[in-house]
């Protein structure tokens, strides 16, 4: 296992440093400190070929101009909240809203565009990267002290830790929003890629994808992936499309599900595979939800890595998380952080062949 280590341009005056992981059987992991962000992942199909199944740009630029989110660290509160307002400890608070009248992860200016500090661990083959978050940043209470470690492994996992601590009663709800296609970042729609999803529940939306509440069954809905089926089978039936659009072609998913067996440690999320190269991959997590975008907002305007661009549903997004605005329904996990607690999510990806 080997850790390289390259210049990847400056932000007003900061550098950004890109770190590329390597295991004994040459998958490679690069990250960067600009957004705490994945930004490359090579994985083998049938035939041994190496590809890069995380979408993303070429260079700091690209990432500092797009809102796609592309691999990013966001935060402090992933997903959406209405009207950016919540109560803590009795008091309203009020957030950026950077979304129509309502917040989206974490604001205008929030993890995924802050420039973290990094330490590399050659031993563990890990790279670690710190951000103080101060009190009132985005609107939020709390002085913040994160992190967030990628550690790729010999068994061809690629382990995210994400952590925080408080020095005031806050919310926190991290998530990683890499958008992956198992036929690699230019493999186009995922129309056929086999999707299965460990979630017997799903999180209702309204016109604006504000959570309503409700927790509904996915029995007889687009959104059962009980039993494996490809992405596109029932995507067009998702016609909701945010910020009171509705299209006619659908806008595809972007939607919670309630995760089964909530409780300590890691528990199956998802399973993505292409059936044409084999390439699948295997997602678990500490958190009860899991975001699923299903890429129906990118266009061929974004170009990627490469000069290639990205159409619609060429990438799927799976943020692991707390139910989207939760600070707001009591019967939904909290997130609230209160000093001396430790907030920690984990996710693990595995990579494998069929």
């Amino acid at each position: 296992m080997t850790i390289t280590q390259s210049p990847y341009g400056s932000l007003c005056g900061k550098s950004i440093v890109k770190f590329v992981l390597k295991n004994a059987n040459g998958l490679e992991a690069a990250v960067i400190s600009y957004g705490a962000r994945l930004v490359s992942m090579t994985a083998p199909d049938r035939a041994g070929t190496l590809a890069d199944v995380v979408l993303g740009f070429d260079t700091l630029d690209d990432y500092v101009r797009s809102d796609t989110y592309f691999g990013a660290t966001c935060g402090r509160y992933g997903n959406r909240i209405t009207g950016g307002r919540f109560l803590v400890a009795g008091e309203e608070i009020q957030v950026t809203a950077n979304e129509g009248p309502n917040h989206l992860h974490g604001g205008h200016k929030a993890f995924d565009q802050e420039v973290w500090d990094a330490h590399a661990n050659e031993a563990e083959n890990s790279v670690t990267f710190t951000l103080v978050s101060n009190d009132g940043q985005e609107g939020f209470p709390g002085n913040l002290i994160l992190t967030v470690k990628y550690t790729l492994t010999d068994d061809d996992r690629l382990t995210i830790t994400m952590t925080g601590v408080t020095d005031k009663a806050t919310v926190l709800n991290m998530v990683n929003h890499s958008y992956w296609n198992m036929a690699g970042h230019a493999g186009g729609d995922l129309k056929n890629q086999l999707l299965q999803v460990e979630a017997d529940f799903y999180t209702p939306v309204d016109d604006e994808l504000l959570a309503t509440g409700e927790i509904r069954t996915v029995i007889g809905t687009p959104f059962d992936f009980r039993q494996e089926k490809t992405l596109g089978e029932d995507r067009d039936q998702i016609v909701n499309a945010g910020s009171g659009r509705r299209t006619e072609d659908g806008s595809g998913y972007d939607h919670n599900w309630v995760l089964r067996g909530f409780g300590p440690g890691l528990r199956p999320v998802a399973t993505l595979r292409d059936p044409t190269s084999g390439r699948a991959m295997r997602l678990s997590s500490s958190e009860p939800g899991v975001q699923i975008y299903a890429g129906g907002y990118l266009n061929p305007k974004i170009v990627g890595k490469g000069g290639h661009p990205y159409e619609k549903y060429s990438g799927v997004a799976f943020e692991t998380q707390k139910y989207p605005c939760s600070p707001n329904y009591a019967h939904f996990p909290s997130t609230s952080l209160q000093p001396g607690e430790i907030y920690r999510h984990d996710m693990e990806v595995r990579f494998f062949v069929e």
